[in-house]
């Protein structure tokens, strides 16, 4: 994982435990207030959100436990690897994109990270600047050419 992600799932867990965990208390005993429990519609959704809450608590725990944080600043070369900013061309529609390969829990493609284990960044692991990549997708088969490799 990067120094990035982790600092975003800690967030993520201190508003959680500081934020949401004390909210859902709160409106847990408001819907108490209102009595009957079995037909308390405002109670279940409550109960329901903070058991959400609790469940996600301790995913992020789980995961930050076992973390390994790599400083992708220290990293160099142009040989794909963990870390890496790739920018690549599609060599039918010439659409250029840049992503970085980052662990599981902190890939968004809207944010232009993929999961080390997605097909495109299996495939681009291990090679340099001007090397093309196939990549299988629902599609059919894409082709790529990798234009640039940063790590920052």
């Amino acid at each position: 994982m990067t120094a990035g992600g982790q600092k975003a799932l800690e967030d993520e867990l201190r508003t959680l435990k500081s934020v949401e965990r004390p909210a859902v208390i709160r409106a847990i005993a408001e819907a108490r207030e209102h009595g009957d429990l079995s037909e308390n519609a405002e109670y279940h959704a409550a109960r329901e959100r903070q058991s959400f809450i609790e469940g996600r608590i301790a995913e992020l725990e789980d995961i930050l436990s076992r973390c390994d944080v790599i400083d992708v600043s220290k990293l160099s070369g142009k040989v794909v690897r963990f870390g890496a900013s790739v920018t690549i061309v599609d060599e039918d529609t010439d659409d250029e994109v840049t992503y970085q390969i980052v662990g599981p829990h902190e890939a968004s493609l809207e944010q232009g990270r993929i999961s080390i284990g997605s097909p495109l960044a299996k495939a681009l692991i291990g090679k340099t600047e001007g090397d093309t990549v196939e990549v299988a997708a629902p599609g059919g088969s894409k082709s790529y050419e990798l234009l640039k490799v940063v790590f920052a």
